[in-house]
């Protein structure tokens, strides 16, 4: 992974839900840049591992740091967005446009009364513009696909200026040719605009494929692989919807992430 102080930081987290411990002896360091896979089975902790970074959830044991701070604390406001899969399920009786929708991106309570009409403005059309929804900027969301309302999704968090992005089962109900373009625009966020990105995904090719470090997750955290050397994401249309990783790529986790 990258060099440098993380930004996010794990060490020895429990977390229970339920009355249940769903994570124990999570050890884990996000630094800027890296885009991050987690996969695993449902029940594992995936969601309740994110929930706990952006603040949602309390640990009982162990400790999550986020840009230096505790999450959710001031330090890290504004800086990590959240693309929850239920984000791209609107109710369909919802009559919002592309561009409203990424225009929420920027009512943050960091700077809501602080940025200019202009300044909101600019950030929406660029936002719209980095996922390349341009033409249908002023199209009802209930219009698009699947894949095109995932992609309206990540630019209001775009819209946020947000250093980090987590999203949360991204590829869920999107079918393949909008899966690997989406894939193609997460790739150009983390490559070209220095984004941070944590996925959580089913999809073990396109972990592979996609990101720096691919991690499973089944109470703790079971292997970690890295990809720092990883080509750009230029034939995904050759790639297995449901792939798996190669065995000879699986690596053990060190001791301190087992």
């Amino acid at each position: 992974m990258s060099k440098g102080e993380p930004i996010i930081t794990v060490r020895d987290l429990k977390v229970q839900r339920g009355g249940a411990v769903v994570l124990e002896g999570v050890d884990l360091d996000i630094h800027a840049g890296d885009f991050v896979g987690l996969s695993g089975p449902n029940g594992s902790g995936k969601s309740t591992l994110l929930m706990t970074i952006i603040g949602e959830l309390e640990p009982m044991e162990g400790s999550v740091q986020v840009f230096g701070d505790k999450p959710g604390a001031k330090a890290s406001r504004g800086r990590i967005a959240w693309v929850s899969q239920a984000a791209a399920q609107l109710p369909s009786n919802l009559r919002i446009s592309v561009r409203e929708l990424v225009a929420l991106g920027t009512m943050t309570w960091k700077d809501f009364f602080k940025i200019r009409r202009s300044d909101r403005s600019e950030r929406v059309e660029r936002a719209i513009k980095l996922v390349g929804l341009e033409e249908v900027a002023d199209h009802d969301v209930q219009r698009l696909s699947g894949g095109q309302r995932q992609r309206a999704v990540v630019a209001r968090g775009l819209a946020t200026e947000a250093e980090v992005l987590i999203l949360d089962e991204p590829l869920a109900g999107v079918d393949r040719a909008s899966r690997d373009d989406f894939l193609k625009l997460l790739d150009r966020l983390c490559r070209n605009e220095g984004k941070t990105l944590v996925m959580v995904t089913h999809d073990q090719t396109a972990i592979h494929q996609c990101t720096h470090c691919a991690i499973c997750i089944d109470g703790n955290v079971q292997f970690d692989e890295d990809h720092v050397s990883a080509p750009p994401v230029l034939h995904l249309e050759t790639l297995a919807l449901d792939g798996d990783f190669p065995s000879s790529q699986k690596t053990k986790a060190p001791k301190e992430l087992a």
